[in-house]
């Protein structure tokens, strides 16, 4: 690889101590960009070495293997984590928290990103996935997506363009890396908007296993289930897998009691989609992606 880009690498780093599981063997190379131009040379030095490779953010929607990973994992949090107020838009770089968006917009006056407040995860993830809460949408909100083409150029896509829909969009369809997204906001009062999102983490905090390690909603909601009740209602409440267990508080949450492996977690999600499709005919489909050699 280019001398540039081993200035950014760590090799052999342990992907348990960058994701919310806290679960994950090593992966080949971990490196954290500076700028648009630094990803756009690493991204070229990857594919010229025909090297596997992701982006990541804050790695809250992912298990990776105990054996960890081949090739490269670049995350964006550190260096790509700026927020900033034009007007009533918000401009915020791919590995800022949503947390930190929503705080931006409500110190702003701004309303519409309430629902965003508490979900754990980076504006580049919502992108990929539409995140949502509490009947909010990124596709309610979201103006633009910055991005850029595994080529190394960029586009700017507007909302509309982004075919958003349940836990999908364009930018995973076609492999595309998040740079910023642009969200269009309504004057508001910051009291009142301040009051929503505490209203909405004061539910999150109530309902879901918080406490321990997780990579949030384990699974997608089926069309005209919860997928909470349905494991509910097959008796899997609390049910273990070493250190993993269906959480107790919410059984739509696989959750790390402590010690739990990929594979306590994998085999554990397995049993609960057998026993599901088993009671309901109801087949399951996992939110949460698992990375790297399983078996």
């Amino acid at each position: 690889m280019d001398e540039l880009v081993r200035e950014h690498i760590i090799e052999h780093h342990p992907m348990k101590e960058v994701t919310s599981f806290q679960i994950g063997g090593p992966v080949d190379y971990f490196i954290e960009p500076r700028t648009e131009a630094e990803l756009r040379q690493v991204i070229a030095a990857v594919q010229r070495e025909n090297m596997p490779w992701m982006v990541m953010g804050k790695g809250t929607n992912m298990v990776v293997s105990d054996k960890g990973m081949g090739g490269a994992v670049i995350r964006l949090e550190k260096y790509f984590s700026d927020v900033k107020v034009d007007g009533t838009r918000v401009i915020a770089q791919s590995g800022a928290s949503l947390r930190k968006v929503a705080e931006a917009a409500c110190a702003a006056s701004l309303e519409g990103l309430e629902f965003a407040h508490g979900i754990p995860g980076a504006v580049g993830g919502a992108m990929t996935m539409n995140a949502g809460a509490y009947g909010g949408e990124m596709k309610d909100v979201v103006e633009s997506v910055k991005v850029m083409h595994h080529d190394g150029t960029t586009e700017v896509i507007p909302g509309d363009e982004m075919d958003f829909r349940y836990r999908n969009s364009r930018v995973y369809d076609e492999k595309l890396v998040v740079l910023e997204a642009t969200f269009a906001l309504k004057p508001g009062d910051e009291a009142a908007i301040r009051s929503r999102m505490d209203e909405l983490w004061r539910r999150r905090l109530s309902k879901q296993p918080l406490e321990y390690p997780s990579a949030g909603s384990t699974f997608k909601r089926p069309e005209g289930y919860f997928a909470g009740q349905l494991i509910d209602q097959a008796g899997l409440r609390g049910l273990k897998h070493g250190g993993a267990q269906v959480s107790e508080k919410h059984c739509g949450f696989v959750i790390n009691t402590g010690g739990a492996t990929c594979k306590d977690v994998v085999e554990l999600i397995r049993t609960v989609q057998e026993a599901v499709y088993e009671k309901h005919g109801v087949e399951l489909e996992t939110e949460v992606k698992v990375l790297g050699e399983t078996e």
